[in-house]
């Protein structure tokens, strides 16, 4: 096997899709979960900060890098028997998803495109165009770095919740290394489809079941159409995705929200908004931008929203942390100011902050 690989001074933002942050004093990548857990166990019994990067597809790291260990995870492993789906944390995840529809199962299809690493969906319960890895998982092979031992967490143990799960609360105790899913055999069809824009641009009523193959081709299409997939030649790409969380509301806080809609933009406005669980309710980030005046495109420095989604930041291709930051910035407090709702950044902030 070859020796683990290790270097100094390394550049952090080529591993990451924003393309930005300072370097790691220290980049290891390990390829198999031994490996991984060796280093681990190496930065917390000298005290070493440890950074734990994936696909890089959820990070924010600040222009002065990071001062200790940036562990890269490159493991591989798909391993399929019957509906049971088993991924290394390495593994890509977009990749896996294609070979699980090409295998005619059901579950994960309308997550293709997104970018990052296996080992990650877990941690922030990714979901997209009506699915949620949440709904498919099993179980989490995990390493505890509180108890020093490799620990499995079933579906229940991960206390998923909208983009949040026991890991995103706990950053700094498990690290990821195998995760399990239950997929569907529906004879080559999809899930039912839930998400509104997925079933229009299927031409289907919700709920109904669609070729798992046709669903994933659309989704990346309606991906792409976003710059939601990545592309090195199309800056729009060079993001986190979605920058912030959808709002959930509860009663009082809806009610004053829709009193400042109506206030700001007419009584006859109605907002997007979704049950999402007893007395809440989720409303859209990306209208909430959209409607505080923060348009596809906006920004005059090289960091700007996205020409194709209001909902994204990018990088135009000589950003810095700080320059996506202060837009980052703007916008939180523009939201805000016209509408009393604040929002949440999704990506991981590393030596940064909002």
């Amino acid at each position: 096997m070859d020796p683990v690989q290790e270097l100094h001074d390394a550049p952090l933002a080529p591993l990451t899709t924003f393309r930005l942050g300072g370097p790691a004093a220290r980049l290891v990548m390990a390829r198999t979960d031994d490996e991984v857990i060796a280093a681990v166990r190496e930065a917390d019994g000298s005290g070493t900060p440890l950074l734990i990067v994936g696909g890089g597809s959820n990070l924010v790291i600040g222009d002065g890098g990071f001062d200790g260990t940036a562990l890269r995870i490159a493991t591989q492993g798909f391993r399929l028997d019957g509906t049971k789906l088993e991924l290394a944390a390495g593994e890509v995840w977009t990749d896996a998803v294609a070979r699980t529809v090409e295998a005619g199962l059901a579950g994960i299809e309308c997550l293709a495109g997104i970018p990052g690493s296996a080992g990650a969906t877990p941690i922030q319960n990714v979901g997209a165009y009506g699915q949620e890895v949440s709904s498919t998982i099993t179980e989490v092979d995990a390493y505890d770095r509180r108890t020093g031992e490799r620990v499995t967490l079933t579906d229940a143990d991960c206390a998923f919740s909208y983009r949040h799960s026991r890991f995103k609360e706990d950053p700094h105790r498990y690290v990821v290394l195998r995760v399990r899913f239950e997929l569907e055999d529906a004879g080559g069809l999809s899930a039912p489809i839930k998400y509104p824009e997925t079933a229009r641009a299927l031409g289907v009523e919700a709920g109904e079941r669609v070729s798992a193959a046709v669903a994933r081709e659309t989704v990346l299409a309606l991906r792409a159409g976003k710059g939601m997939v990545l592309d090195p030649e199309d800056h729009d790409t060079w993001s986190a995705g979605s920058f912030f969380t959808n709002p959930i509301l509860d009663e009082a806080q809806f009610a004053a929200f829709l009193a400042r809609v109506h206030a700001t933009l007419g009584p006859d406005t109605a907002p997007p908004a979704f049950p999402a669980g007893e007395g809440l309710t989720k409303t859209s980030a990306a209208w909430l931008i959209d409607r505080a005046g923060f348009t596809k495109g906006y920004g005059e420095g090289p960091a700007r929203i996205s020409t194709k989604h209001t909902l994204a930041l990018t990088n135009r291709g000589r950003a810095t942390t700080e320059d996506l930051l202060a837009l980052a910035r703007e916008v939180v407090a523009g939201v805000h100011d016209a509408f009393g709702v604040t929002l949440v950044n999704e990506p991981v902030t590393v030596n940064c902050a909002l």
